[in-house]
């Protein structure tokens, strides 16, 4: 084909989309949600912060109201900034808001298996199923004591190696995954699979931006481009990818099945679904099995360390919190044991303190797009079949004025509290981090315990202050993250101070 015909080719393809959207828009005769102006076929492309697209997309809020719309390379995006829409649209309305957006970006990277790229249909409810079957709350809370296990392991790692934290984390976290979905006791971070899954992660990370995903799935033909041409960074990132999604699906998975052989497998979300499957209490293909135990790995792996790291974080920047934290827990706890899940409802600020960091920085500012399996009309707007739905969880966390509290921004564990003292009502499912309707994350109660129980661990043991240098000089840390489907802070430096003798006797007797 002659170069000279692309700028008209692209033309005619602006031309059918712009009368499609026009069609759509006639056939209902309402409006799509309010927006800004957008050019012919780029749509807004130029308008949104491409790093950080949440911020335009709150900006945008001020300006249109809670549900904003925009062209993303010929595709209608509907961005949500009120929980309560989201709720009612895609909770309520889940069965019109629970697909996933078309296109070759999942294949491509070979993760379209993944539970949290699959289409709505009957291999997600497979899915949905097989999850709800082996993560359950009650399962989520049989695993409490090897949450307190790993973590006090995270301070026996910490007192060891302390500038290495960034690492024990991830560990931490690799770990509780390993064990719970395939019976793997024993990790190490520079072996497979923690090796394999934490390159793929963050290469989905660097790869997968719904912003980027929308340009390759606009012009498809991008994605036939070889790996060495111009511009085409994805396509190595993807063969990558590829090749690590298998490695990381398959040794864990066959660890398992060795095991069961020899009558050693111990209890995990693996050798628990195969074994009912050759009992036949249950008919579904052992390829599923191994599909959703990947991506529990994906989807914790990632998001609760930086989770983990964004708490330090703020105890550093923050320490007349973790001051009143660590106080309570030394009035409750005491100084010669370390806390277990029974302290948990007395420990009213540590909860306020662990809610505050989820809502401080959300590490997945807008998790991954939804699409509208057919047309729907909301608020006297349209919204038309196949619509790319962003739910804004950053700005949803951001916007507490349903709590009375200015400044959003600021790290406020009181802002949990009710004006008597009381703990405000918080349920893990209606957490905007753990996403929505039939795409809820099916692993947030181990998540959610997983992550309390490292929390409260390191303010039980360590004062987390800011490093010195040689000169005794404090090195300054900032409130900076990194960008991307999960945000983390950019590494910093800083200082675990062991606050009693007690509490090291009590690490180390449990190593």
């Amino acid at each position: 084909m002659s170069l000279s015909l692309f700028p008209y080719i692209l033309a005619a393809i602006a031309l059918l989309l712009m009368y499609r959207w026009s069609f759509s828009k006639k056939l209902t005769g309402l409006p799509l949600p309010p927006g800004p102006q957008s050019l012919p076929f780029l749509g807004n492309v130029g308008d949104i912060d491409i790093a950080r697209p949440w911020r335009t997309y709150s900006e945008w809020k001020k300006k249109y109201g809670p549900i904003v719309s925009c062209r993303l390379i010929g595709q209608t995006v509907v961005i949500i900034n009120s929980e309560i829409i989201a709720r009612q649209l895609l909770d309520q309305r889940s069965a019109i808001y629970s697909d996933r957006p078309a296109g070759p970006v999942p294949k491509l990277f070979g993760i379209d298996f993944i539970t949290a790229f699959l289409p709505y249909g009957d291999t997600l409810r497979l899915h949905r199923r097989l999850f709800h079957q082996a993560l359950r709350p009650d399962a989520a809370d049989s695993y409490r004591d090897l949450y307190l296990d790993k973590a006090r392991q995270l301070l026996s790692n910490l007192l060891d190696s302390p500038k290495a934290f960034e690492k024990h984390l991830f560990l931490y976290t690799a770990s509780i995954i390993m064990s719970v979905t395939y019976g793997h006791d024993k990790v190490c971070w520079d072996a497979p699979p923690i090796k394999s899954v934490a390159e793929l992660v963050e290469l989905i990370n660097v790869g997968l931006p719904p912003e980027r995903s929308a340009i390759l799935t606009a012009f498809p033909i991008l994605t036939r481009l070889p790996a060495w041409f111009p511009g085409a960074s994805f396509q190595r990132i993807a063969q990558r990818t590829r090749r690590l999604a298998l490695e990381s699906m398959d040794e864990p998975f066959e660890y398992v099945k060795r095991n069961m052989v020899t009558g050693n497998a111990p209890k995990s979300l693996v050798s628990d679904l195969l074994t009912e499957l050759d009992e036949g209490k249950e008919a579904f293909p052992e390829q599923a099995v191994k599909h959703i135990a990947l991506t529990v790995f994906v989807a914790g792996f990632d998001t609760s360390s930086s989770t983990l790291s964004s708490f330090i974080l703020a105890m550093v920047l923050h320490p007349e919190a973790q001051r009143l934290a660590q106080h309570e827990i030394d009035a409750i706890v005491g100084v010669d044991r370390l806390p277990d899940f029974y302290d948990r409802p007395s420990l009213k600020y540590v909860e306020a303190v662990f809610r505050e960091t989820i809502r401080w920085h959300v590490v997945a500012p807008l998790g991954l797009p939804h699409a509208t399996s057919s047309d729907d009309v909301f608020g006297g707007y349209f919204i038309p079949k196949g619509s790319l739905i962003l739910p804004n969880i950053c700005r949803l966390f951001r916007d507490m004025s349903r709590e009375g509290h200015d400044d959003p921004d600021a790290f406020k564990p009181e802002r949990h509290f009710a004006g008597d003292g009381t703990l405000l009502p918080d349920t893990i499912a209606a957490k905007p981090m753990w996403g929505f309707g039939r795409r809820g994350c099916p692993g947030r109660f181990i998540a959610e315990a997983a992550l309390w129980s490292a929390v409260v661990h390191l303010l039980a043991a360590f004062r987390m202050t800011k490093a010195k240098d040689e000169a005794g000089k404090e090195i300054e840390v900032k409130e900076e993250f990194t960008t991307g489907v999960v945000c983390r802070p950019i590494p910093f430096q800083c200082s675990f101070v062991l606050r009693s003798t007690d509490r090291e006797k009590a690490i180390r007797l449990s190593d």
